[in-house]
């Protein structure tokens, strides 16, 4: 009965016997009591590795981290907005937002953490922060990889809140960099938008450079005009003028009937007659001067006196340039006002296209460090020691047990010895390589050294002389 074969479990394993029992508890109680064996070994071990680990902690620099949050934009793209219009008439919550994916349409946050991931930002901050010199990078591929490890953006797909991190041993910088990342954001988005908008105020702006241009060349050639001709309101000055000689020529007739009963009664030296005759002499002349030249066929004269006013035969013929002159500054006045409001609302639309980026929480300076957990660190160092001399422990015992005419155990010290007399033997060749590195160095340096004393004496000659010829 003892010798039959042991019946198979279900699960296909069969039942340990009660020797392989006794004998895996033997194994068991064996390690346990090599440990209890060599407790105080293993805890000065465990002392030691904390000890260790606990320096190596120390020196490991600290690590700071600085967040950044953005509300999510206001503006979305087309697409998501007319999904969103469809849902709200009747459709089931969250349609708009699947169906946007489905459709590639992304919102704008995605659109933000992808600006913020993108070349021209790492290349500005790297320039910005000097990163080169921070992360000892000599190449910007480089830099730009090390960038990426120090920062991280994340964007929640529910609220669509932004999240901006960056670690540095610096907190100020990395509050800095976190800040820096939301500005190149704001100045990207700002560049790079091209909405019918943008488009819009760029073409106002040319435009009302333009008409500004001719309003001002109009207005130019309208105001020699009428001050050269003193053309300030041809049609009232053309009523007036003629109300003026209308009453001139009333005063002209009523003077020559009264010389003609004068003349019929008294003598051509009377006095009265005289007066009367050079009063229809001046009435005569100011209507003439009034109306202009009395022959239609002669040419209008020029204007001698720049004070005087305009005649009334000169006045149709400045009419019609005062007209076009005037007409064509109404019209320049016109379209640049109806261009500037245009430009004011095209503006007001731009303003609402583009994503305005809102900060929701500033990155301020961290006072607690997120990199090195040190009391993690250093327990982990201690138990890893305490782990390594149990392993040697057991490895120790079990070499002890093994036979000395093994094959594999001469063939291992077989080994051991040749690789240690080999080390022996290149000892005083690497000792030798070290020792003539270090007296190339310092002969090096003991050439540099009097060129160095020759600069500092010049320089000190040079302060010198400075300071004889000031005084």
């Amino acid at each position: 009965m003892e010798n039959m074969e042991q019946p198979e479990m279900l699960d296909g394993s069969r039942e340990m016997s009660e020797e392989e029992i006794r004998n895996q508890r033997e194994a068991v109680l064996s390690r346990i009591r090599l440990v209890w064996e060599n407790r105080g070994l293993l805890l000065r071990v465990f002392v030691w590795s904390l000890l260790t680990s606990g320096l190596v902690v120390l020196l490991i620099p600290n690590r700071y981290e600085a967040v950044e949050r953005l509300m999510p934009p206001d503006s979305q793209s087309t697409g998501t907005a007319m999904l969103g219009t469809l849902v709200a008439r009747g459709g089931a919550p969250g349609l708009g937002a699947l169906a946007g994916d489905l459709l590639g349409v992304k919102n704008s946050s995605a659109l933000f953490a992808g600006i913020l991931e993108s070349r021209t930002v790492q290349d500005r901050l790297i320039e910005d922060f000097d990163l080169k010199k921070v992360y000892h990078e000599s190449k910007i591929e480089d830099t730009r990889i090390a960038l990426a490890k120090h920062s991280w953006v994340s964007d929640d797909r529910k609220s669509g809140i932004i999240s901006i991190g960056v670690t540095d041993h610096d907190p100020r910088r990395a509050a800095a960099m976190a800040q820096a990342y939301v500005t190149e954001l704001d100045r990207l988005v700002a560049q790079v938008s091209t909405s019918s908008a943008r488009r819009e105020r760029i073409f106002l702006e040319e435009r009302l450079t333009a008409v500004k241009r001719e309003l001002d060349g109009a207005a130019q050639k309208f105001s020699e005009f009428a001050s050269k001709n003193t053309a300030i309101d041809i049609p009232a000055q053309g009523k007036a003028m003629v109300e003026a000689a209308a009453t001139l020529q009333g005063q002209l007739i009523a003077a020559q009937s009264e010389l003609s009963g004068l003349e019929a009664i008294y003598t051509d030296q009377n006095v009265r007659v005289r007066a009367l005759r050079a009063r229809v002499a001046e009435l005569r002349t100011q209507l003439g001067k009034l109306g202009g030249e009395a022959d239609p066929s002669a040419p209008i004269p020029a204007k001698k006196d720049p004070a005087a006013y305009p005649t009334i035969r000169q006045l149709p013929v400045l009419g019609v340039t005062y007209a076009n002159l005037y007409r064509q500054t109404k019209i320049e006045e016109t379209v640049y006002e109806l261009l500037t409001q245009q430009y004011e609302l095209a503006k007001v639309q731009e303003a609402k296209e583009i994503p305005s980026v809102k900060v929701l929480d500033a990155a301020v300076v961290p006072t607690k460090k997120t990199f090195p957990p040190r009391i993690l660190f250093t327990t982990l160092g201690g138990l890893l020691g305490l782990a390594c001399a149990v392993l040697w422990l057991s490895a120790k015992r079990h070499w002890g047990s093994i036979d000395p005419q093994d094959p594999g155990k001469q063939f291992a010290l077989e080994v051991f010895e040749t690789l240690r007399e080999d080390s022996r033997r290149l000892a005083p060749a690497t000792a030798a390589l070290f020792r003539a590195i270090f007296k190339q160095n310092k002969d090096q340096g003991d050439e540099d050294a009097p060129e160095s004393r020759d600069r500092a004496l010049r320089q000190k000659g040079l302060s010198r002389a400075a300071g004889e010829g000031t005084d």
